[in-house]
Parts: structure tokens; C-alpha cells; sequence
């Protein structure tokens, strides 16, 4: 049995039937099942609103606003998305350039981020221009307005704690730390600002807005059911006491140095100054590259916390940890003496003493007094050359625990950045600077404060802090509570008792009646207070500067270093005043007025002139400029040799490549014969 072959016509209906069902399928699919169309379509209808927070604001102890926010408006633009047929004209009417000027910001823009994405074109605009760019965004397609805060500082002061925030470059937003980020987000650059980011800066709200034919935005899109609102930043109270640290700051005027003031039963930090400073003010807006520029070049480094970052020879300031360490290794006892006769001779050279009398270190109070020279070397072999040890070695890293056990060769880990940990020598560092052979009389100067070691000034007031606790303390930090919240997780490290070496009470009251006599009848009477009992201990540093091979004497450092009142301490203060000379004339003074001042509130008359000598002091050594001249003298003729160094590199690879080129083409006689 056959069948007839279908008719052509139905064939051709089958296929096109079948086409229809596939299209009709695949339309359905889009408009009930695929919703990419869909999100294309919103695009273009909605707008999408990063909604930036406030960031925390932070208080001193007493309340009073270090630095708070106000809203500003920067134009951004995404390059691609500008328009051949932009009204130009119009929005450099608004900015108040011309069109030269727009086309290299706008360019500069481009070149930041690419074309692809958004880049900020103008920062701050004034209230002015922000309102009418804001009546005229329809008109200025690939350009979008966006709110941000910036800090203000009600006072001139606190600028390196307080720190700084700026734009995350985008070397940052390649690493793990700055993950949730994006390019034009503000970052805490330096001091508190840096160290507290993610607690200052809140969290991001995200706002979806519907836009008319115009391309402006109009209402919440589904009333605001899809947006997630902006949480502001935590604020932050510090210990700080602003008046203290304002205080601080004009008596460290026209000085090189800084000032670390220390509650000893907390480790809040009272005030922290580093002079010279600058204006906090000078580092936001507009002008911040440009000001911030000024500030790096200035050969005084105001841009440096020599609190936590300059390093110096402690000089006599040691000596109190020095005499811990002899009493409990049982070198020596409280009425322990030396024959000084106005040096050290030992060792076979002379190390000298600011006393010649006799009986100026006939026990270690008076020795802590008069700040013997030869005393406290003397006491410091002592103690690396005790039997118990075996060897020197040993004894120098005996003696190294105890002072890595005071915060010594380590940073502390206060709640700032880019904090020095100073350097404490061990026995390695002997081995190569004496390979033969060495003995204590090669370690005897750290006993006195000078030789290898090196100490920040936060180190030298955490060292007081243990004195003055009797063997303890706890990490020098500025924040007392965040949100406030005291026993916020992020401060748990700063409420954990630090118990040092296991030294005797009986020890540190010995050291302290010492230190206490310093400022009674010793070299630091200018810390004498009414009615206060002050501990302090005196230094003056040598201060040489290296430039290339070349070696500079400069004037000694003015250090100090003090707490009180004895028996109930609630400050203690390091002062250092570089190149300035004798720690009682200079760093002295100023100690004793800030202890008065936080103790007190106020300055005793008779007390006044000492007040008026520090704000008029003008100790800025001339000797900084001529190191900063010699040192760019030294870094230019380097650069010079290195350049030419090059060029006759560059012409010997030109004269030979020459050569070369000369040979293959008279080898393939293109020159001719």
C-alpha cells in the first residue's frame, strides 16, 4: 500500500508555524520569565544613590568638639556618558571658568578613572554653584552631584593626633583592608582618623530614585522600599584634655621637640604636642594638595609626631631605670656609693661628671640628685658583669629583658599609625660592631642614657608610668570610649594590666625618693611646685647629625621627664626641646607648667614669668636649615652623578649601536665601497 506525497503548501505552512511557536515561546520567556530587559529598562528609569553617612565626631574628655562634619558637593562625571551636544557654555557659566579651564579638568577626570567610570571633576563647590548645577543636572548628562562631609577643626590644635582624610588612591584599593571601597570614597588618612576608619566612617545607604523624561530625579522609587538607610559614624571621647594640649602647644611655640602628657592609672593619653604643627584646617578643601605640599617641604617636619616617631638618646632620663635594674639584680643597695671626683675613669678615658665635690653620689638618692655621670656607668658594668650571668653576653641580654620589659625596642601600640619602637641594642649588635672582642666597658654609656640606645618621647612617659605604679601600666592610647561605650571590643587592649619584671616595691620608692630629691635640691628644682610633691630626673643629650660623610655637632637636646604627685601620681610628662641645651632650662619648665596647669588649672604668680620666658622663646635652631640645605645639596649632587652616570651609558649604547648599524649596512653594501 503507498501514500501520496503531502502537498508542497503544507510543508511550508508546518515550517512556518513552527517558527511562529518558536518566536512566540521565546517573547513569552522574555516579558513573564528573563527579567534582564526588565533591569535594562529600570536603568533607565531609576537611578541608583550612594548615600554617604556622617563620619563620627570627636570629643576631649571634658566634651568639647575636636572636629565635626559639614556637607559639601562635588560635581562627578563619567566620561562615556557625556554627550557630544552638552551645554557647556552653560555649566562654565556655572562654575565660573572658561571653556580652556573645562576641558582640562574635564580631562584630568577622564584620565583618573577612565572613560568607563565615575571620577570627580570639581571638588566643593561652593553653595552657589551647587544649587544650580542641582536645578540644571537634566541638562548635563554623564555629570552627577554628590553630598559628602568633610571635617572642620573649631581649633587650630590637635592636628597629628586628630590626623587627616582624603580621597583612597588606588594603589589602596587593591589590598584586603580597603576591600569595600570604591574610587571617590574618603578614607582616613593619618592619626585618629586613620586608626579608627572603620569605626569613624559608618555605613553607605543605597537610595533609589525615579527620573522624569528630563533625566531628573524625581521620587523613591516603590517608595522607598528597596533603599537601605546610611548609619553615621560612631563618635569618639578621648582622654585628651584640650585646654592641657592647647597649653602645650603655645609653650612648644617657635621649638622643635614634643610633649607627652600621662595619666599613670589609665594610659589615656592628656596631651600629646609636636612642634612644630600645623593647622588642621590647612589639609581639607581645595587647597589641600597644594598646602600639604608646602607642609612635606618644611625642613621642620611639622608633618612628624615626634611623640611616637622621633627618636633620641634618653641621656640622664634613664638613669631611674638604670637604678631598677642594679636593685634588683643586687649590684648594688640603696646606700650604695661612689668616689666620683668629677669623672669616670675606669675604663681608661675619661667620662665626665657636672660635679667635682666629693660625696655628690655617696648613695644612689643623691647620685639620682646630682645625676652622676660616673655613678650610673659604673653601676651599669655592674650589672652585666655580675658572676650570675656567667659572661658579658649574657649579662647584656639580661639587662636587655629588663628594659624591653619597660617598653624599651618595641612600639608601645598606641592607637596611632606609624608608631617607632626606638632601638634597644642586644648582643648581636656588640658582636658586630666589636667582632674581636668586647667587655662592659663597651656597653657602659646606656647606663647613663647615652651610647646605642634610642627612646621616643612616648617611651620615655610609659617608663615614668611604671615608676610611678610601682611595676605596671597600661598602653599609652587616646580613646576612652567609642559610641560611648568604655568597654567597646576595639579598646580591650588598653584596659589590660602590664606587669614588668618582678621588681620589689621597696625599689621603686627607693627611685622615687630619689627623683623626688632631683626637684628638692637636685638639677630639677625648676619643677618645684606649691604643695606638690614632684618626681622628675633631668637630661641633656648630645645631638650630632650625619649629612652624607659628613658629621654635624648641633646643640644638646633639653629633655625631661617627671610625674606627680608622689604618693597619689595623676600625670606623668616627658619634654623633649631639640637643640636647645640643659633639660632643666628648657624642658623643665615647660613640664612643671603643664603638671601645674592639669593639677591646678592655673599658673602661681611667682610662678608667671617662667609661663612668659616659654611663650617668647624663639629656639628654632638655624643649624636644622643648614642640614636640610646640605642634606638637598648632598641628595642634588647625587642625582647629578647618577644622571650623567646614565647619559655616558646612553651615548656608549648609541656610539656602539651606531658602529653596528654602520657594519651591516657596508656589509650588505648599501654604503657603497
Amino acid at each position: 500500500m503507498s501514500f501520496a506525497p503531502a502537498p508542497r503548501r503544507y510543508i511550508i505552512w508546518s515550517i512556518f508555524i513552527c517558527i511562529s511557536v518558536i518566536i512566540l515561546g521565546k517573547l513569552a520567556y522574555l516579558q513573564l520569565i528573563e527579567d534582564k530587559y526588565k533591569i535594562l529598562a529600570n536603568d533607565i528609569a531609576i537611578t541608583r544613590k550612594v548615600v554617604y553617612p556622617p563620619r563620627g565626631v570627636i570629643y576631649d574628655r571634658k566634651g568639647k568638639v575636636m572636629l565635626y562634619n559639614q556637607v559639601v558637593y562635588d560635581l562627578m562625571v563619567t566620561a562615556n556618558d557625556v554627550p557630544k551636544n552638552i551645554d557647556t557654555a552653560l555649566l562654565c557659566n556655572i562654575l565660573e571658568i572658561d571653556k580652556a579651564q573645562y576641558e582640562t579638568i574635564f580631562h584630568r577626570a577622564e584620565v583618573r578613572n577612565g572613560r568607563l567610570r565615575q571620577s570627580v571633576m570639581v571638588e566643593q563647590l561652593s553653595p552657589k554653584q551647587a544649587a544650580r548645577v542641582k536645578e540644571n543636572i537634566y541638562a548635563f548628562g554623564g555629570f552627577e552631584l554628590k553630598e559628602r562631609y568633610i571635617r572642620t577643626y573649631p581649633e587650630k590644635n590637635s592636628a597629628l593626633i586628630l590626623g587627616y582624610i582624603g580621597e583612597i588612591s588606588k594603589s589602596k584599593l587593591q589590598t584586603e583592608k580597603y576591600a569595600g571601597y570604591k574610587q571617590g570614597d574618603y578614607i582616613g588618612i593619618n592619626g585618629l582618623e586613620y586608626t579608627y576608619e572603620e569605626i569613624l566612617r559608618g555605613q553607605r545607604g543605597i537610595h533609589y530614585l525615579e527620573r522624569d523624561n528630563y533625566n531628573r530625579p524625581t521620587e523613591p522609587y516603590r517608595k522607598g522600599a528597596l533603599d537601605t538607610q546610611a548609619v553615621a559614624g560612631k563618635s569618639l571621647e578621648l582622654h585628651l584634655d584640650m585646654e592641657l594640649q592647647e597649653y602645650g602647644e603655645q609653650l612648644m611655640s617657635h621649638k622643635i621637640g614634643s610633649v607627652i602628657a600621662v595619666d599613670p592609672k589609665t594610659g589615656g593619653i592628656l596631651a600629646m604636642v609636636s612642634a612644630p604643627s600645623y593647622d588642621p584646617n590647612l589639609l581639607k578643601g581645595k587647597e589641600r594638595t597644594r598646602n600639604f605640599s608646602k607642609l612635606d617641604r618644611d625642613a621642620a617636619k611639622p608633618l612628624y609626631n615626634r611623640a611616637i616617631k622621633g627618636t633620641y638618646q634618653p641621656g640622664s632620663t634613664l638613669k631611674p631605670m638604670t637604678a631598677l635594674v642594679a636593685l634588683d639584680e643586687g649590684v648594688i643597695t640603696p646606700s650604695y656609693g661612689f668616689d666620683c671626683m668629677g669623672g669616670y675613669y675606669n675604663c681608661g678615658k675619661r667620662v665626665g661628671c657636672t660635679h667635682v665635690g666629693g660625696g655628690h653620689a655617696a648613695n644612689l638618692r643623691r647620685a639620682l640628685a646630682n645625676s652622676c655621670n660616673s655613678y650610673f656607668v659604673h653601676i651599669q658594668r655592674k650589672v652585666v658583669d655580675a658572676e650570675r650571668h656567667g659572661d658579658v653576653k649574657q649579662g647584656v641580654e639580661r639587662w636587655r629583658q629588663y628594659f624591653y620589659d619597660f617598653g624599651f625596642g618595641h612600639p608601645t601600640g598606641v592607637d596611632l599609625p606609624f608608631e617607632s619602637g626606638g632601638y634597644l641594642p642586644d648582643t648581636g649588635f656588640y658582636n658586630r660592631m666589636y667582632p674581636f672582642k668586647w667587655n662592659s666597658c663597651n656597653v657602659m654609656l646606656v647606663g647613663m642614657g647615652q651610647g646605642e640606645v634610642a627612646l621616643t618621647p612616648i617611651q620615655m612617659v610609659n617608663s615614668l608610668c611604671i615608676i610611678a605604679n610601682k611595676g605596671y601600666y597600661y598602653t599609652p592610647h587616646l580613646v576612652k570610649s567609642i559610641g560611648g561605650n568604655e568597654n567597646d571590643t576595639a579598646l580591650k587592649k588598653y584596659h589590660e594590666k602590664h606587669t614588668v619584671t618582678n621588681i620589689p616595691d621597696a625599689a621603686y620608692n627607693e627611685v622615687a625618693l630619689g627623683m623626688q630629691d632631683v626637684v628638692e635640691f637636685g638639677t630639677g628644682k625648676v619643677a618645684k611646685l606649691p604643695d606638690v610633691a614632684v618626681c622628675a630626673k633631668t637630661g641633656t643629650v648630645e645631638n650630632k647629625a650625619r649629612v652624607g660623610n659628613q658629621i654635624i655637632k648641633m646643640k644638646d637636646h633639653s629633655v625631661f621627664v617627671a610625674f606627680a604627685p608622689k604618693d597619689d601620681p595623676k600625670i606623668a610628662i616627658a619634654v623633649v626641646v631639640e637643640n636647645a641645651g640643659f633639660g632643666a632650662t628648657w624642658a623643665g619648665p615647660i613640664a612643671s607648667l603643664m603638671m601645674e596647669k592639669y593639677l591646678t588649672d592655673s599658673i602661681a604668680t611667682n610662678r608667671k614669668y617662667l609661663e612668659e620666658k616659654m611663650f617668647k622663646a624663639n629656639l628654632v635652631n638655624p643649624y636644622i636649615y643648614v642640614i636640610d640645605s646640605t642634606q638637598r645639596r648632598v641628595d642634588r649632587e647625587r642625582y647629578e652623578r647618577r644622571l650623567k652616570k646614565q647619559r655616558i651609558e646612553d651615548s656608549a649604547t648609541r656610539s656602539r649601536d651606531s658602529i653596528l648599524t654602520r657594519k651591516w649596512l657596508e656589509k650588505h653594501n648599501y654604503l657603497g665601497k
